[in-house]
């Protein structure tokens, strides 16, 4: 027997619908990383990260978002973070570290990771998240940039303004970028130039930084910060090498490599570590 149309139309906006996302037990994992269509939170077993004290030259930052996450994951007040700057200078590694720390506290504090091109779908994680009041999240976002014809920028709006609703008080962003105000600097500078109303034109995007309660920069390292970070390591992993030995080593890689880094640092230190038969 056929179908009605009105039992047409409810079975296929059924369909359409996406179903509602299960809320995990978040006791089976203190790391997640969400994907869209089909909405999921897929735990991550073992964090790729390291030490909070192996990232060395960034005190100051180090220990201001410390000091913020464990505000946060304690349950107090705590701002969203965005860390910008130089490449490989660690502002990643330092999201994962302080997020560990926090875990090693025994706080409750579960990391959630979202992709840029995930953003669009940040209103229905939030609701998620928003459910699951027995945990704080850290909601993680890497690499964060904007292009003059980007719309993904809006739906991160709904972390950081919350809208009408409010952001869930059990959820807090940081954010990864190289450029301060997301956009590059040479798009901010076009469209001041060529807008009909020149201070319009950017500052919904240039906005978007300004929402961020924390800014914490990361500036390109100089030798001795770079042959500190080696140091660190060898220090970490008990490689005794000749200090005359190591820091030449250490000063032709990274002219190799066209400067330096955290980043740097630990690929040398990695290739030391090889053939020295040091696992690391």
């Amino acid at each position: 027997m056929s179908q009605r149309p009105l039992d047409r139309i409810a079975a296929a906006l059924e369909r359409l619908a996406p179903p509602p996302v299960p809320i995990p037990d978040f006791a089976q994992a203190t790391a997640y990383v969400w994907h869209p269509d089909p909405d999921r939170l897929e735990p991550v077993a073992a964090v790729d990260r390291v030490d909070l004290v192996q990232l060395i030259g960034i005190d100051r930052a180090r220990q201001t978002l410390l000091a913020n996450t464990l505000q946060f994951a304690r349950g107090h007040g705590a701002n969203n973070a965005l860390l910008w700057g130089a490449r490989g200078m660690g502002k990643s590694s330092l999201v994962k570290a302080v997020h560990a720390e926090a875990v090693a506290q025994g706080l409750p504090l579960v990391l959630v990771e979202i992709a840029r091109d995930d953003l669009a779908s940040v209103g229905r994680l939030l609701a998620v998240l928003g459910g699951a009041t027995a945990h704080r999240f850290l909601l993680f976002s890497d690499d964060l940039s904007f292009s003059h014809d980007d719309t993904q920028y809006k739906s991160l709006k709904a972390v950081l303004d919350g809208g009408i609703s409010g952001r869930p008080s059990n959820v807090i962003l940081y954010a990864t970028s190289n450029r301060r105000h997301l956009m590059p600097r040479d798009m901010i500078d076009n469209e001041r130039a060529t807008a009909i109303h020149p201070g319009e034109a950017v500052e919904e995007k240039v906005s978007l930084s300004d929402r961020f309660g924390l800014w914490l920069g990361f500036h390109p390292c100089d030798q001795d910060q770079y042959l500190a970070m080696i140091d660190g390591y060898c220090a970490t992993y008990g490689l005794v090498i000749d200090p005359a030995e190591l820091r030449a080593e250490a000063i032709e890689w990274q002219a190799t490599r066209g400067g330096r880094s955290g980043r740097v640092a630990w690929q040398f230190f990695t290739d030391l570590a090889g053939r020295h038969d040091i696992a690391v």
